[in-house]
């Protein structure tokens, strides 16, 4: 990803907008969680400011990922469509006075700068979209097995009708 820098206090406080594309190859942190680096997320950022009269950017993450199934142990494809309300603070402090005011938990509240780094926000909110436990809804060699089995006798069927002779 080209390094966006934006004065994260400016581009709220003009109602800055900036998107793009980036591939998960040059997300290194996120390419750790995932079992190959194909696939892009694309993200969006909007400035503004916040009814109690803080900085606020709203970032939006899509794409697709390639994680590891923790079942079948198999890759599988996981979308990532998410979008998050970050408050900025001057400071730590700051930013623990702003969460007290707000106290809403749907809304982060983060250190702001003048020299922020889009690339280190879009690849934490991507990391944050990840599951706990990557899974399949149905692993492919799990539904074999089941039918399989399903077609299968049991051998407790044979005991059944020597029992009831």
């Amino acid at each position: 990803m080209s390094a966006v820098v934006i004065d994260a206090f400016d581009f709220c406080r003009t109602n800055g907008v900036s998107e793009g594309v980036t591939p998960v190859a040059e997300m290194t942190r996120l390419t750790k969680d995932c079992a190959d680096q194909s696939g892009t997320i694309s993200w969006k950022l909007e400035g503004g400011t916040s009814k109690h009269g803080f900085p606020q950017i709203r970032l939006s993450v899509a794409g697709t990922v390639q994680l590891v199934c923790q079942r079948c142990l198999t890759p599988y494809e996981h979308k990532i469509d998410t979008s998050t309300l970050l408050m900025l603070g001057k400071d730590d402090a700051h930013a623990d006075e702003i969460e007290e005011i707000v106290d809403d938990e749907t809304i982060d509240v983060i250190v702001g700068t003048r020299s922020m780094q889009v690339a280190d926000l879009v690849e934490d909110e991507a990391l944050l979209a990840l599951p706990h436990t990557p899974k399949h809804d149905v692993c492919p060699d799990a539904a074999l097995v089941k039918a399989a089995q399903s077609v299968k006798p049991s051998p407790f069927d044979a005991l059944k009708g020597l029992k009831s002779e």
